[in-house]
C-alpha cells in the first residue's frame, strides 16, 4: 500500500496536535496519509492505553487517514537503537511515503525529540539496500522518502515553512478533542496536565493564528526541514 504522507508520532495525538490541519487538508486534495504511532502512550498521567487506542482510532475516522498503526514501543523510553529503527523501516517500505511527517526536532517531553531523530535515521536507512526487512513473510523492497518535514509541538521553534491550514482548522480540532481523556474537560475528576487545561486547547487555536498572521493567510501550521526545499515556482506561494 502506497500512501502520499506517512505521519509519525512518538505518541497518539501527536499527529493531530502538530499537523492534524495539513493532514485534513491534504486528504481533501485527493493525497493518501497513515499514521503510525510509536508507543500506546500508557504512562499518560490521564486515561489508559486502551482508551487511547479507541480515541487515535476516532481521530483517524476523523481526519480520514487512509491507515493507522501503533508500534507498541516503550513510551517514556524511546532510544534510537537498532531495534527501534528497523521498526519503522519496516513502516517507511510498506507504505512508500513521498514525505514523512516526524515528531519536533525539540520539545518538552522528552519522547519528542528522541522520536525526530530516531524517524530520520529510519528514513535514511529504510533506503539501503543491503539493510534486508521481512514484513508478513515478505521481503520488503528498498524505499527512502523524498522529504522529511518536523511539525512543530509545545514549544515555539521558528518554522521553516507553514501550510495554510484556514479550512480546516476545525476538522484539526474535532480530531485533538477525539482524545477526550486527554484534553480540556471541565467534568473530569482525573488529574490535571499541562495540556489538560482551557488554556492549552485555546492555543491550539491561536498559535495557528499567529502563524497565519505572520504568513498572510487566517490560520497555519508551521514546519521545519532537514534539507534545503526547492520550488518549481511562485505559484504556490500566497501572496
Amino acid at each position: 500500500m502506497k500512501t502520499d504522507i506517512l505521519a509519525f508520532g512518538a505518541h497518539p495525538d501527536d499527529v493531530e496536535l502538530g499537523c492534524g490541519g495539513t493532514i485534513a487538508k491534504l486528504i481533501s486534495e485527493g493525497k493518501t496519509c497513515v499514521i503510525v504511532d510509536l508507543t500506546k502512550g500508557e504512562l499518560g498521567t490521564r486515561g489508559t492505553d486502551q482508551t487511547r487506542k479507541e480515541e487515535a482510532t476516532e481521530a483517524a475516522k476523523i481526519l480520514g487517514v487512509a491507515a493507522r498503526e501503533n508500534l507498541g514501543l516503550k513510551d517514556g523510553f524511546l532510544v534510537n537503537s537498532e531495534e527501534y529503527q528497523m521498526e519503522i523501516v519496516k513502516m517507511i517500505r510498506k507504505y512508500r511515503p513521498e514525505i514523512v511527517l516526524a515528531n519536533a526536532i525539540d520539545d518538552r517531553h522528552p519522547d519528542h525529540a528522541k522520536a525526530a531523530k530516531l524517524v530520520s535515521d529510519a528514513c535514511f536507512l529504510a533506503g539501503l539496500r543491503k539493510i534486508e526487512t521481512v514484513l508478513n513473510g515478505e521481503t520488503q523492497e528498498v524505499w527512502r522518502p523524498k522529504q522529511v518535514f518536523h511539525y512543530i509541538q509545545w514549544k515555539h521553534i521558528q518554522p521553516e515553512f507553514v501550510i495554510d491550514i484556514s479550512e480546516h482548522l476545525d476538522k484539526k480540532l474535532e480530531a485533538c478533542m477525539a482524545f477526550k481523556t486527554q484534553f480540556y474537560d471541565p467534568t473530569s475528576k482525573e488529574p490535571e496536565t499541562p495540556i489538560t487545561s482551557k488554556d492549552f486547547y485555546e492555543s491550539l487555536t491561536y498559535r495557528a493564528q499567529d502563524l497565519g498572521r505572520l504568513s498572510g493567510v487566517t490560520y497555519a501550521e508551521g514546519f521545519t526541514s532537514e534539507k534545503l526545499i526547492a520550488l518549481k515556482n511562485f505559484d504556490g506561494i500566497v501572496w
